[in-house]
């Protein structure tokens, strides 16, 4: 089989999704006070931070960020050995109380749903915040669960044979988000 590769955003236009999403978030919550913007590693991370950035130079103000590990909260990771409690939670920094907060999660794309539940619970297991709020880069559909995000870069209709790529500089070296179509090779 080979890959088909459609470039459905470049570095212009994953700019200008944040830069909506900033101003969103601003408007949605009247500013930024008791809002913590918190990443899904590994992507959602530098999502999480440029986010945090845009309000900054938009208000003039910093807005607290973490990152949250998710990794012993997936449900499709039943192989793996479970660790205890305290070792599945992975917010850092580790002084960042969410408790009563309101929480931004960000990640790159929003597909089953699985991820997003996987980063409630843990969230819930390092304080409650008052309220969590979902932002995406690109929502792809396709949801098992009843999860819908309150902010979204670029909503991506897919079928179940695609996938969405998202490249960003600080992992990849570039910005882009890509749709990966299969195709039957013929011979």
């Amino acid at each position: 089989m080979d890959m088909h590769v459609n470039i459905i955003m470049d570095e212009t236009a994953i700019r200008r999704a944040l830069t909506r999403i900033a101003h969103e978030i601003l408007e949605k919550n009247k500013g930024i006070e008791d809002c913590i913007i918190v990443g899904i590693r590994t992507r959602g991370v530098y999502l999480a931070r440029r986010i945090a950035a845009r309000i900054q130079e938009i208000e003039g103000t910093t807005v607290p960020y973490g990152e949250l590990d998710i990794t012993g909260y997936r449900d499709d990771r039943s192989d793996e050995p479970k660790a205890a409690l305290g070792e599945q939670v992975r917010l850092t920094p580790a002084n960042l109380s969410i408790r009563d907060k309101k929480i931004i999660l960000c990640d790159d794309v929003l597909y089953t749903g699985r991820t997003i539940r996987a980063a409630m619970d843990a969230l819930m297991d390092c304080g409650r915040p008052n309220q969590i709020q979902l932002a995406v880069l690109a929502d792809r559909g396709h949801r098992e669960l009843p999860i819908r995000p309150d902010y979204i870069g670029k909503n991506v209709p897919t079928s179940k044979l695609e996938e969405i790529e998202v490249r960003l500089s600080e992992v990849d070296g570039n910005d882009q988000v890509n749709i990966l179509q299969r195709r039957e090779v013929t011979v």
